[in-house]
């Protein structure tokens, strides 16, 4: 019997990665549900060869996107799983929820530890664990409004879950360059509208969830350290004071280019928009 779970994947040009997150979870969960923004390259097709059903709707945001999923797509198990397609579960973590969701718990939603996978190495040492709520019974739950590194908010007690879920990008450099490009654009808005009243958003408390304490540290120390100088001091902190240099050369690249490169692109485009607002 199949776990009551509906892992829910949104997708759009995941033709690289969509069929290793599909085989991973359609023989396991009772449903899934892929929610495509009309994909251009074969990702439907692919998606057409896995028993899951497939949505569209057009994209105006990941949050937009993730809360349409909840709100209007047939969803009949107690339990969601939301899963990008370039993730996959461990069959430890499989195992897990299957006990757990037998046990019904107290709880409305888990955080997940994502292991990250980059040039296929590991990513342990200054990066992991990242806890990320993804399980979760949809009639306690929606996204929080955000661009970007939008979360579930969910109503009532949250657990966690000890085994991991994987991310794998099967998709080159330049497509991850590109993708961060867009995602500094993203983040660099969201730095600008935070003098503004935020809707929707999680708290900020050092004392809370992981997510919670990073918005915290986010808001009281990251956005009153200087621009430009502060990606160095973060890669610092990663690379050095957390041990990622001694994961070898994979976790150079990926903690130069995501722990610097990409957070040094985020300030200069911040900085350029303060500079248009002025103007």
């Amino acid at each position: 019997m199949r776990t009551d779970v509906t892992v829910l994947i949104l997708t759009y040009n995941e033709e690289d990665n969509i069929g290793q997150a599909l085989a991973n979870v359609c023989d396991w969960a009772k449903e899934v549900v892929i929610l495509d923004s009309f994909s251009q390259d074969r990702t439907l097709e692919i998606a057409s060869q896995f028993p899951c059903q497939v949505f569209q709707n057009k994209f105006e945001g990941y949050a937009t996107q993730r809360n349409y999923a909840l709100r209007e797509l047939p969803i009949t198990t107690g339990w969601v799983l939301f899963l990008d397609a370039d993730e996959w579960l461990s069959e430890e973590l499989k195992q897990e929820i299957d006990g757990l969701i037998q046990a019904n718990p107290k709880e409305n939603g888990f955080y997940i530890k994502r292991r990250f996978l980059w040039m296929g190495k590991w990513i342990k040492r200054g990066y992991y664990p990242v806890w990320i709520l993804r399980l979760f019974r949809p009639t306690h739950a929606r996204c929080e409004d955000r661009e970007i590194n939008e979360h579930i908010v969910v109503e009532g007690d949250t657990g966690q879950l000890k085994h991991d879920f994987i991310h794998e990008d099967r998709r080159d450099i330049t497509h991850w360059i590109e993708k961060h490009n867009k995602y500094a654009t993203l983040e660099a808005k969201e730095l600008i509208r935070q003098s503004e009243e935020r809707q929707g958003y999680l708290g900020a408390d050092f004392f809370g969830s992981q997510v919670e304490k990073k918005r915290w540290l986010k808001h009281y120390m990251w956005d009153n350290s200087p621009p430009l100088v502060r990606p160095f001091v973060y890669f610092f902190y990663r690379y050095i004071l957390r041990g990622g240099f001694l994961d070898g050369k994979e976790a150079f690249i990926y903690h130069f280019l995501q722990g610097l490169w990409f957070i040094f692109l985020i300030d200069v485009k911040y900085l350029e928009l303060k500079s248009k607002r002025r103007g």
